[in-house]
């Protein structure tokens, strides 16, 4: 059974045109075919997301499918349903909707080697992918990497002429006669691979499309406060495509280097400082680590293990531009293994001295309440 449009992008019957576009295109990013490549699961769920939202973003129609439902359009989206759409339609017709979306800053690729617009189609190169190490001062602070990338461009000498199979068009139209009637489909041309163009002349050291390997210096700026698994893309840094095509993005994937002292928990960071019991019962001034450097704190006489520390704004920068986290200080006493003679007497006069019996005030907070605080 279909999947009602409205349960599609998740909203409400009575949503607003404002709201259906907004889940919309928030279930286009989610299942974008540049952000899930090889997906058939989420290439389906961005044809769906697209069909339901060309039927409801439209008034007509979407009165229509609210009182007959889905026989109100029989064939769906192009003439299909959803399996039969044309990925190259989707982009063409809602490209606005994608707009920047983060990817980048250049909006949303095509699908399948084509980019998006109406009449010619322009073939799109194919995406490289590189995977960037990055230490947490970096991350924290944001950076720029000069990474060599070895690319395909066209080679200088190659020359184009029109496809006389497609006339230039870049696809083939076909039509067919069914018990429907003759209908009409298009779909890429096999001799110019839907570029519109066919290779004239080409030097002896390019490939059968007109291109060589090239490596090339390639400036990326990486923002504070990216995350490990986190893709990034920069624009038109991948293959180029033969004729007019349109180049394809340099794909860069976030690798985040392990700390020696530092500990990322999203935007906040943690570290753990061990003190001597001397230095928990006497207080002490002891350095430690931040990402923008050393810092010095204090600790107060009789402060209790498990204490926990917060400095506020020394965490990592939020990718969004939402201010910055804390670094979150674990105050463990360390407590000695062995012990001499005269310090084994010591803490045995002690242990029953009134003022070493744990005695916690209100104002000492439990495990649990330490933990919740570090979450507020």
């Amino acid at each position: 059974m279909k999947q009602d449009f409205y349960e599609t992008l998740g909203i409400s019957k009575s949503a607003t045109k404002a709201e259906i576009k907004k889940a919309y295109r928030k279930k286009a990013i989610e299942f974008h075919p540049d952000k899930n490549p090889g997906d058939a699961h989420a290439e389906e769920m961005f044809k769906k997301a697209a069909e339901a939202y060309e039927i409801l973003s439209n008034d007509d129609k979407r009165a229509k499918y609210d009182r007959f439902g889905h026989q109100a359009f029989e064939g769906g989206f192009g003439g299909g349903g959803a399996g039969g759409m044309n990925m190259d339609d989707i982009f063409s017709q809602f490209g606005d909707i994608f707009g920047n979306s983060g990817f980048g800053g250049g909006g949303f690729s095509g699908f399948g080697g084509f980019g998006g617009g109406g009449g010619q189609r322009r073939v799109k190169g194919s995406n490289l992918r590189i995977r960037v190490s990055l230490t947490l001062e970096e991350i924290a602070n944001g950076t720029e990497k000069k990474i060599k990338v070895k690319r395909k461009v066209q080679a200088e000498g190659t020359t184009y002429k029109t496809c006389t199979t497609c006339n230039g068009t870049g696809q083939v139209t076909r039509i067919t006669n069914t018990i429907l009637g003759r209908m009409q489909t298009a779909s890429p041309c096999t001799t110019c691979g839907g570029a519109g163009q066919i290779i004239d002349q080409k030097p002896a050291d390019a490939d059968a499309q007109g291109l060589k390997v090239k490596e090339e210096t390639v400036t990326i700026k990486i923002p504070a406060g990216v995350e490990d698994g986190m893709q990034l893309k920069v624009t038109s840094k991948g293959n180029e495509a033969p004729g007019n095509g349109i180049p394809g993005d340099l794909l860069v994937a976030i690798e985040e280097k392990a700390h020696d002292t530092l500990q990322r928990e999203g935007d906040n960071l943690h570290y753990d400082l061990y003190i001597s019991y001397s230095e928990a019962v006497l207080g002490a001034s002891r350095e430690i680590d931040t990402v923008s450097g050393k810092v010095r704190i204090k600790i107060d006489e009789g402060v209790q293990s498990g204490k926990i520390l917060r400095l506020r704004g020394k965490g990592i920068s939020n990718i969004n531009g939402y201010g910055k986290g804390d670094l979150l200080v674990h105050v463990n006493v360390w407590t000695p293994k062995t012990l001499n003679k005269e310090q084994r007497e010591f803490f045995e006069k002690m242990s029953t001295d009134e003022n070493f019996q744990p005695n916690p005030e209100k104002s000492d907070k439990s495990f649990f309440e330490k933990v919740k605080d570090m979450f507020s």
